[in-house]
Parts: C-alpha cells; structure tokens; sequence
C-alpha cells in the first residue's frame, strides 16, 4: 500500500507540472501573439489610397471615416455650387454679348435693374452705353470669379485625398511607438575634447525594463 500511495503521488505531481507548464506555455503564446499585431505603413497608404477611409478602417481608427467623407462631401458641393452659378453667368454674359433678342438670360440676373437702360438689343434707343459697360463687367466678373472658386474646389478635392493618404501612412507608422511610462529623459551639460563643458545640452530619452 505504501509503494502504491508513493507512486500515486509521483503521478499527481507530474499531472499538476504539466498542467502548470500548458498553462504557461498558453499565457506565452497568447501574449505573443498580442504583441505581434502591428501595423504596416505601407499597407495603410494603398488602403487608403485605394479607397478613401479604407486606411483608417485598416488602422482602426472607424471614428475618422466619417470626418474622411464630409471633407469630401463639404468640397463636392462646394464644386456643384461654384460650376452651377459659373454656368449661370457664362450663359448670361453670351445672351448679353449677342445680338439676338429671345436670349434675354441675364435679365434674371438683373431684376432690380430696368433693361432699358442699359440692353442695346431690345432697347437700342434708350440704353446708356455706360451703363451696357457696367453691366458686361459685372457678368464677366461673376465668371472669373466662380471659375476660380470653382478651380479651387477641385484643388482641395486633390488635397483632402492626399491628407487623408499621409494620414493613415502616419498612423500606421506611430501604431508602434513607445508612449509608456518606462521612459526617462536626462539634460545634461556637453563636453568635448576641447573643454570639459562647453555652452549647451543634450536631451536624451533612455528606455528603462
């Protein structure tokens, strides 16, 4: 009985060191396998490149995707708004410029002016020529000014698609830096060969375990 007790015990013993060993070994392959997630820069810029916001999803950062598309959708209206009234204008300044009554656009334009007074198609009479001046500059200048806004727009269209590029190419490649407590900075005086302090200092940053 007592040989059977002896060899009873060996056997729990060998049962609970193998149990803890699995355990650890589990702990070990967990933990390596949470440390081994990372990010690749290059991997998020053709994400985001690809496809805006896709770079962001792929660096976890979901709250960014809908800042991603109002850029986009802010600027798409700002192109829609700017073409829209260049086109009113462009069109306006053609009827003005031609001399053919029925293309009488730019009359909506110019609702508190009396056309009379300046339209030398259907009112060559009693138009003013300086107020026909007044009013081909003021056409001409709503053109140039729409198209530049207009050009502008599809700019920051371009722009805001390159931002959001570096953005996630930053992201990702800050996804590994050490921001934990282990870090120690020291100021200290610098020396050279020459002297043994010299004016200045140099800042280190040393990781501590």
């Amino acid at each position: 009985m007592e040989l059977f007790s002896k060899i009873a015990f060996i056997i729990l013993l060998s049962s609970l060191m193998t149990c803890g060993i699995k355990a650890q070994d589990t702990m070990a392959v967990s933990k390596e396998r949470v440390r081994r997630y990372t990010l690749e820069p290059v991997r998020a810029t053709m994400y985001a490149a690809a496809l805006p916001g896709l770079g962001q999803i792929y660096n976890r950062k979901y709250w960014k995707v809908p800042i991603v598309y109002a850029g986009f959708g802010a600027l798409g209206y700002a192109v829609s708004f700017n073409t829209r009234n260049y086109n009113t204008f462009i069109t306006a300044y053609q009827d003005f410029t031609d001399i053919i009554p029925e293309t009488d656009s730019y009359l909506d334009l110019l609702v508190n002016q009396d056309p009379a007074q300046y339209d030398p198609v259907l009112y060559p009479e009693s138009y003013n020529p300086s107020n026909e001046a007044w009013v081909r500059t003021t056409l001409l200048n709503g053109v140039d000014y729409y198209r530049r806004y207009r050009d502008l727009s599809y700019i920051g269209i371009t722009a805001w698609y390159l931002l959001t590029i570096i953005e996630a190419h930053v992201d990702a490649s800050l996804f590994d830096y050490d921001i934990s407590d282990n870090l120690r900075a020291y100021i200290m005086p610098v020396s050279t060969a020459y002297a043994r302090i010299t004016p200045g200092i140099t800042f280190s940053i040393i990781k501590t375990f």
